[in-house]
């Protein structure tokens, strides 16, 4: 499962890159809004985590962006921003699942794991070709 992770604490993207792809998961990472809004246009993700503090361009927008042009990717969001009003407002710009910061990573990987389910229709996380199971 490929990912999108735009966040602009370098650390906090360092440790998140690193847990993800430890997981099994291939992750790029964009550290503005800019970026981010383009890599999720130009590729192809199974999903992004957002942040909503991005420099150039704030999440949110970004967000917004991407529903506006139909992109359908399932967007998790991930900040410090975490008033039940943001998370409302998120959630209404077209996320998928909201959690705030500071969090968990084993929580994160479970929301995670749960939008993607959704999003390919079933619940099982392995993948299956013929005999072959991963």
């Amino acid at each position: 499962m490929k990912l999108l992770l735009a966040e602009d604490d370098v650390k906090l993207a360092e440790y998140l890159v690193r847990n993800l792809k430890a997981s099994g998961y291939v992750v790029e990472w964009a550290d503005n809004g800019v970026d981010a809004e383009f890599l999720a246009i130009e590729e192809d993700f199974d999903c992004i985590i957002l942040d909503l503090g991005l420099p150039q361009k704030p999440g949110l927008e970004v967000l917004r962006s991407w529903r506006t042009q139909k992109l359908e990717t399932p967007v998790l969001i991930l900040t410090a921003r975490d008033s039940w009003q943001e998370r409302v407002d998120g959630l209404r710009a077209g996320a998928d699942d909201y959690l705030g910061k500071p969090f968990k990573i084993e929580e994160l990987l479970a929301r995670l794991e749960a939008v993607l389910r959704r999003r390919f229709g079933h619940a099982d996380t392995s993948l299956r070709l013929n005999d072959i199971e991963l």
